[in-house]
């Protein structure tokens, strides 16, 4: 735990929780209760808004719904064709939907990994499913994905089919795409008056050295002659596809993302990509929320140098700041200097391995050592208690 200024002497409002999820521990969603649990316990007379977070990865659908969103769940294939119920957040027009949910790696039976057959078929449903709840602008976040197959399953998932030289539909997952031989896209749904946008982070082309495969291959349990198999279907799979599309996107920034699913939404969709957390705030209406509040609290499981690229801690720290709020941080484990919380807008953090060194301890108790974190910050940044 360490602090580097000085709270507001004389703060004042609410106190706005703005946390991301701790990863294999926590959602989003539970950190945000556990911290106001413990703050309400610390400072009961402090008015407390609730806000998870995400920056377009897993918990991305969660955090819609979290925010006032409705849950809509529908029955899709997973990664491996078999059926699960997945979720998107609706409001009004406005879907999101996130491909952890259908064809994510927590999706996988027993956790095990398929890198050469897993499909984000299912992901292709629940877009089709938004559109046909008269969804025209579907925020899609690709985060947490078990597949490798360029999006191809999405366009199955959407109506399409993929066929080979026999005319017979190709089966599921990146490998199958060596034997594209034609796309036959006349059951895809009528996309003109829907805007899709990738929340996408920094990922890279859909070949080459940054690609979806060598790049995210080894992610998603691909070994290296597995590598070359799907690199080998993801470059018949790009060559076809845009031919057919018309639309040559391969070589543009987020065309890798989640093993390829974004150049299909790129390709298919008409998608443009923007940065998921700047873009998932937007959507939750936090500069509204964090408006006069007296501190913003966000957080995610390890805040390091990764978060800087695009984490949503580090894009809500810029966003109070704008609000004119000051920012603190809860962590598991903190990895960032002074100097680069500093230079986010982030006053201090305060990391659960400073109660316990234990990692996997610290895993099992996130939300009651979580609580335990709301005392000094309550101490350190909010009046004290009315007698």
């Amino acid at each position: 735990m360490s602090a580097d200024s000085s709270p507001d002497p004389s703060p004042r409002g609410h106190v706005l929780l703005a946390p991301d999820r701790f990863r294999g521990a926590l959602s989003a969603a539970e950190v945000a209760g556990h911290l106001a649990a413990g703050l309400r316990r610390a400072r009961p007379d402090v008015p407390l808004l609730e806000l998870p977070v995400a920056d377009g990865g897993e918990g991305t659908a969660e955090a819609a719904i979290a925010a006032g969103w409705r849950r809509v769940e529908v029955e899709v294939c997973g990664p491996t064709g078999r059926p699960v119920t997945a979720a998107l957040a609706l409001n009004g027009r406005s879907a999101v939907v996130e491909l952890a949910e259908a064809s994510g790696v927590r999706r996988l039976p027993g956790g095990k990994p398929r890198p050469l057959t897993a499909s984000s078929l299912g992901t292709g449903q629940l877009v089709a499913h938004a559109v046909r709840l008269g969804a025209r602008r579907i925020v899609l976040g690709l985060g947490g994905g078990a597949c490798t197959d360029g999006g191809a399953g999405l366009v199955q998932g959407l109506g399409g089919r993929l066929l080979d030289a026999l005319g017979k539909e190709l089966p599921p997952g990146g490998a199958a795409l060596r034997s594209l031989h034609a796309l036959d896209l006349r059951g895809l749904p009528d996309l003109s008056g829907v805007r899709v946008v990738v929340a996408g982070g920094s990922a890279g082309p859909l070949l080459g050295p940054a690609g979806a495969v060598l790049a995210g291959g080894p992610r998603r349990g691909a070994t290296r002659e597995e590598m070359r198999v799907l690199d080998a279907g993801l470059r018949r799979w790009a060559d076809l596809a845009e031919d057919a599309a018309r639309r040559r996107v391969h070589d543009l920034p987020g065309a890798g993302a989640a093993g390829g699913v974004g150049f299909a939404a790129l390709t298919f969709l008409g998608a443009t990509v923007e940065p998921g957390a700047s873009l998932m705030l937007d959507l939750l209406g936090f500069t509204e929320k964090a408006r006069g509040a007296m501190l913003v609290v966000t957080g995610e499981g390890t805040l390091d140098a990764r978060s800087l690229r695009g984490g949503a801690p580090i894009a809500v720290a810029r966003g109070a700041a704008r609000a004119g709020a000051p920012v603190v941080a809860v962590t598991a484990r903190r990895g960032l200097t002074g100097e680069q919380l500093r230079k986010a807008r982030i006053q201090a953090v305060y990391a659960l391995d400073g109660i316990d060194r234990d990692q996997d301890r610290r895993m099992r108790q996130a939300g009651p050592l979580l609580e335990r974190l709301t005392v000094a910050i309550a101490d350190e940044w909010l009046p004290p208690a009315a007698c």
